[in-house]
């Protein structure tokens, strides 16, 4: 396998290596490409659980098992939804 790197990207992991934090510059890409993985695996996972919830929803509106939108409820989703992904 040949990977091509720019000059900026060349340096940084030659600084990495350095500085100790890696040994190689192999070492170095096999730890990105497995957080690379990891982000993928974790995005993949919120897809589904997305599409879990949105077949939830659409067996709940065709069993007639509805609300009125209601902006206070809107605003209640919005906060529990930024408590749940908060930093």
């Amino acid at each position: 396998m040949n990977i091509s790197l720019t000059p900026e990207m060349d340096e940084w992991i030659a600084n990495k290596i350095k500085t100790g934090m890696y040994k190689s510059s192999s070492e170095l890409i096999r730890e990105g490409l497995r957080l690379l993985q990891a982000r993928d695996e974790q995005r993949q996972k919120m897809v589904e659980d997305l599409r879990t919830e949105l077949l939830v929803g659409i067996k709940q509106l065709d069993a007639g098992k509805v609300k009125k939108f209601d902006t206070k409820a809107l605003n209640k989703i919005k906060r529990d939804a930024r408590k749940m992904f908060a930093v």
